[in-house]
This record gives C-alpha cells, sequence and structure tokens, in this order.
C-alpha cells in the first residue's frame, strides 16, 4: 500500500467532511462503506478501490484530483464543482434517517402509525383552535372519554 496517497486521500476526504458538517458515520452511510472502514481511509490506514474512491468524490464534493493530492481542497474555494452544498437536515434528523434505514419492517410500521397519529393530532388542534384538549397540550387516545366508560374517573367508585 502506497502510505502517502493513502495520507493524501484520508487528508482530504477528512478536510471535504468536515467542511460539509458530516460526521465520518454520515460519510460512510452516504458513500456505501462501513463506519470502520471509512474512518480506516481518513487515518490513512486503507486505500479505497476507485468506485469508492468515485464514490467518496461525488458524496464529498470534492474531485478524485484532490483526493489524490493533485489539488489542493479548500473549504469553500475553487470552483464550484469541487464543492457539495451543506447538508440541510439537522445532526438529529440524520441519526434518526440512519436508524430507520436499519428499523425492521415492524418498527417501520409502528412509527409510520405514530407519524400518522402525530399529524391526525397536529392537524386537529390547528383546526379546532386553541379550546382543544390537544392545543393545550393534553392527549386522548382515540376513542376513548369519559362518557364511554372510562374506569379510571370517580364514577367507577
Amino acid at each position: 500500500m502506497n502510505k502517502e496517497l493513502a495520507k493524501s486521500i484520508g487528508s482530504a476526504a477528512r478536510q471535504a467532511r468536515t467542511a460539509l458538517e458530516l460526521t465520518q458515520e454520515d460519510a460512510a452511510e452516504r458513500i456505501e462503506v462501513s463506519v470502520e472502514f471509512y474512518a480506516r481511509i481518513e487515518r490513512g490506514n486503507s486505500l479505497p478501490s476507485v468506485p469508492t474512491l468515485a464514490r467518496i468524490a461525488g458524496v464529498l464534493g470534492v474531485s478524485a484530483d484532490a483526493l489524490l493530492g493533485r489539488t489542493v481542497f479548500v473549504p469553500g474555494g475553487g470552483p464550484a464543482w469541487m464543492h457539495a452544498a451543506a447538508p440541510t437536515d439537522a445532526p438529529e434528523i440524520r441519526r434518526v434517517t440512519r436508524m430507520l434505514r436499519r428499523a425492521s419492517p415492524g418498527t417501520l410500521r409502528l412509527v409510520t402509525m405514530l407519524l400518522k397519529e402525530i399529524e391526525r393530532h397536529t392537524q386537529g388542534a390547528d383546526d379546532e383552535g386553541a379550546g382543544s384538549a390537544e392545543a393545550a397540550g393534553g392527549y386522548e387516545p382515540p376513542g376513548r372519554s369519559d362518557e364511554q366508560g372510562d374506569d379510571t374517573g370517580p364514577q367507577a367508585r
């Protein structure tokens, strides 16, 4: 392995990734490699294959020349084709997205149902105004009310 080349690729990849405010996990996921392998690339301990090098360049918005040490990567400088746009999602959103990509089908169904319920209650709060339980921050499960025989209230005693 050419240690000098590996260090050049790793250094340029790290500079580009940090300029985009991505974590190593974010970059690895987008490049479609393991986090461990991507970290070894950044440390200069592994050389990526040519297809992986091309994905690194595309995802991080740098030219292959910059990764190979033929040009210098300057965050925010140089031609526009050398730079990708900064991510618009907050780190928390990217983390949830990563988790959902690895989730089981059952978990995805549960999350989908939860999101639909949140959306339904959010729309209900907008439609009913400030006097509704949802707008006041309360939550009443669907199909439950004191009139329907809630046995936790005073009339059950």
